[in-house]
């Protein structure tokens, strides 16, 4: 076997990379992480340096990690400051670190790629690769993010830490239709989402569903604008741009949900951006050019919905935290992270940090009431 760092995801065949992953990931996908490289949303400018792990046999992929090296923690929504603190006010760096993440995308998936059937082999290779490497380098830490539940499972094995975090999911329970959905629901929870439906059809919001093969590079321009609009309004930083938005959407056009919001002359102003796999619908971004009252959570939430129960899809993750989605039919779910720290002075400070975080976290959920009829979350 061989192992090689890229710093171009460009270097490691497509197929082959796409081929370790599972249930047709969208962000893990080869064409979503070589757009970011691409157009410099993955970049040192925004401080995510592509030092991606290949493991080859002869020429043949057989394990992968998307990896990072970062020199703040933007784009994570996994938030460490305290740790990068503590650190600056002993007079150690935190950063640079390593992060296996995928950039600005809050969604659990693999982050450990290889053959089912040497993966106990390729998994070892693969966290020892990142330890020797923040050895030699000098890197005061290794963070995986978002990890999906067997892999997070194997990386509390190897002793990592543990974070918990918590996100709001929809679940298909085998629906028929948008109504019969709104039944599971309580009476109250119900009222509610029809009376917001109703004021965005009384504002005469007319919404197109879109995938990259419909979406036009007018529609891709509007949504472009949406978007930096959403980060100027918010005196944030836009790390995403039309570019990336309209390679991933011509590369995955099956794999793409753009809702437009037009006024009855035809002016679009908002959309919604959202991405799937073969099970799963994962919302991402929203913007507009104005506020029309609940379109945001029709764009968002309801127009997502009923996409999942239309095509059959299991789960629909928002994106992060948002517990105002509770009342829309997500619930409360456990997300967690794995961290490993170089030879830190603080890592029986952060290991109980994590252990009073995760009690906390649990202790969050578990007083949550349920939207449904059935209470248990």
């Amino acid at each position: 076997m061989k192992i090689i760092i890229h710093s171009n995801i460009h270097d490691i065949p497509c197929e082959q990379w796409n081929a370790l992953i599972i249930d047709n990931h969208p962000f893990l996908r080869h064409e979503f992480l070589a757009a970011l490289e691409k157009h410099h949303c993955a970049s040192e400018k925004f401080g995510w340096i592509p030092c991606h792990i290949a493991i080859y046999n002869a020429h043949q992929l057989i394990g992968a990690m998307p990896l990072y090296k970062k020199h703040n923690s933007y784009g994570e929504f996994v938030f460490d400051h305290a740790w990068a603190e503590a650190y600056h006010r002993n007079g150690l760096n935190y950063y640079p670190k390593l992060v296996s993440s995928i950039p600005y995308t809050p969604a659990t998936g693999q982050r450990l790629l290889g053959l089912e059937e040497q993966q106990d082999t390729i998994f070892s290779l693969l966290l020892k690769t990142v330890q020797t490497l923040s050895k030699e380098e000098n890197f005061s830490s290794f963070h995986c993010l978002f990890p999906e539940k067997k892999q997070q499972e194997w990386l509390e094995t190897q002793n990592l830490l543990t974070r918990y975090d918590c996100q709001f999911h929809w679940h298909n329970h085998n629906y028929r239709s948008f109504d019969h959905f709104l039944m599971a629901l309580t009476a109250k929870k119900r009222k509610n989402i029809r009376q917001e439906r109703r004021r965005v059809e009384h504002a005469k919001i007319q919404l197109r569903c879109l995938n990259g093969h419909t979406a036009t590079t007018t529609d891709w321009k509007a949504f472009s604008a949406f978007y930096q609009q959403t980060f100027a309004d918010k005196n944030g930083m836009a790390t995403l741009n039309y570019g990336f938005f309209y390679d991933v959407a011509q590369a995955l056009p099956d794999q793409v949900l753009l809702v437009l919001a037009d006024r009855p002359n035809g002016e679009c102003i908002a959309g919604s951006l959202m991405y799937l796999s073969d099970t799963t619908l994962y919302g991402r971004h929203w913007g507009c050019s104005e506020t029309v009252d609940k379109l945001h959570f029709e764009a968002c939430y309801y127009q997502g919905i009923e996409y999942c129960i239309q095509h059959q899809l299991q789960r629909f993750e928002p994106g992060a935290q948002g517990e105002h989605k509770m009342a829309r039919g997500f619930i409360p779910t456990l997300t967690k992270s794995s961290h490993w720290l170089n030879n830190s002075p603080f890592q029986t400070a952060i290991k109980q940090f994590t252990q009073h975080e995760r009690d906390a976290v649990q202790d969050y959920i578990n007083n949550l009431t349920s939207p449904y009829k059935e209470k248990t979350l």
